[in-house]
């Protein structure tokens, strides 16, 4: 049994430790009351993150010690950054590996189930997602000094994937089946820039996936505000199946918060940033997340944070509230906000937002939009416009569950609530 904790990024490098089980018949079950071997890999992005990492690992040493388990292994994030803690607290754990040597790690966990690391299985991943998307990361680590971020402390400093590693690995996805490629990274817009030319190159990644046969959709994430290469502006509009969607973490807009948070950006400069994504890529969908609670946020900051978003008026958007990760700059910086100022400033923007996200799906009615499906959900097709990511974003509800899972259509907008649409097919041929 494999159980994923946390981001996208996680769930990769499980998928190629599903491939390299399944290449030594060993059988991978999600029925723990079958499973005699269980694997985590953690995540230890924050309190909250890690607290499940902690209370899976806890559960599964409770399993083994009723004789429901033989061996627990425990990868990841959470593992890599605190294993001799762990290793202390919950000796149980039959071996701990990390996360930032991820080849060294499979034939870890592989070795301690007697089976062998098959190198001619690099690139091979067996998906976890649905069979028509999958998440293609073209980077390790982050050199970003972000003052609340742990990642560079967990994951190492940034790594770029070789080119032909990232278009072998996609050309396998794409003969499964795979039609939309979401491209993932801590900072996928550094990409490059610690290989021999020394340049961010993110450009050239999205232009060769845009050549490969069957990849109808490529979703862009992760994107750095800061040094943003600009001649993305055009690649987007060169390529057809480039996505018009760009996630664009800003965390913050506040000249003193994001100095604080060492962001290397200003406000002046992100906003002309975002205005120019609008301007010069047409019909661009914009999704950010954003930091509430963070140390230096004055009630003054958070009021000139809350009328950003209403001003600008992000497509999409997320909310975390701070928190205090050891190791990190942030973290010597007195927390003196309240957890329930943070939640209320966290329900402040995700209101805002509700308006925002009503009145942008009020527009769409009588409308046309191309969506993938999904699923098939309570009588429903449920698919998603090219405006929208999975498990994060909106989806489209279709009042017809005979529509083929992994297929595109047609289908005009009828209804909308605030964070979901309702459509009808325009045309079941019309693909």
């Amino acid at each position: 049994m494999l159980i994923t904790l946390g981001c996208s990024k996680n769930l990769v490098d499980s998928e190629f430790i599903f491939s390299q089980l399944k290449s030594n018949d060993i059988e991978i079950t999600d029925d723990e009351t079958k499973a005699e071997n269980v694997i985590i890999n953690t995540c230890g992005f924050i309190e909250s993150a890690k607290q499940e990492s902690i209370d899976t690992i806890i559960r599964a040493v409770d399993l083994k010690s009723k004789g429901k388990l033989k061996n627990v292994y425990v990868a990841g994030c959470l593992s890599d950054r605190y294993k001799k803690d762990l290793e202390k607290s919950i000796p149980e754990v039959d071996m701990y590996f990390g996360a930032t040597d991820k080849p060294n790690t499979i034939k870890g966990i592989l070795n301690e189930l007697g089976a062998d690391y098959k190198t001619s299985l690099v690139g091979e991943r067996t998906l976890t997602t649905p069979s028509h998307f999958a998440y293609l990361k073209i980077s390790e680590g982050c050199d970003n000094p972000c003052s609340f971020c742990a990642i560079p402390i967990m994951r190492g400093n940034h790594r770029s994937k070789p080119l032909q590693e990232i278009m072998t690995e996609a050309q396998i996805l794409a003969s499964k089946g795979v039609k939309e490629l979401i491209v993932i990274g801590q900072d996928t817009t550094y990409w490059g820039f610690d290989l021999a030319e020394r340049k961010r190159n993110l450009s050239l990644v999205l232009s060769e996936l845009s050549g490969i046969n069957g990849i109808e959709w490529i979703r862009l994430m992760y994107a750095y505000p800061s040094r943003f290469p600009d001649d993305l502006i055009d690649t987007f509009n060169r390529f057809e199946n480039i996505c018009r969607y760009i996630d664009i973490p800003v965390q913050h807009v506040s000249d003193k918060v994001l100095k604080s948070m060492r962001r290397g950006i200003t406000k002046s400069s992100l906003i002309s940033l975002l205005e120019k994504l609008r301007k010069e890529i047409p019909g661009i969908a914009i999704r950010t997340t954003i930091i509430v609670g963070y140390p230096d946020e004055t009630e003054n900051e958070f009021s000139e944070l809350l009328d950003f978003v209403r001003d600008f008026r992000f497509d999409r958007l997320g909310v975390f509230t701070y928190s205090n990760e050891e190791g990190t700059y942030a973290a010597t910086i007195p927390d003196r906000i309240p957890l329930k100022e943070k939640l209320l400033r966290q329900k402040l923007i995700l209101d805002a937002q509700k308006e925002i996200s009503l009145t942008n799906n009020n527009r769409s009615v009588g409308k046309k939009e191309k969506v993938l499906i999904d699923r098939k959900e309570n009588g429903y097709s449920v698919g998603r416009s090219y405006k929208d990511a999975p498990e994060i974003d909106q989806e489209i509800y279709i009042n017809d569950n005979s529509l083929m899972t992994g297929e595109f259509y047609d289908v005009r907008i009828f209804d909308t609530e605030e964070f979901d649409l309702f459509a009808e097919v325009e045309d079941k041929e019309n693909k």
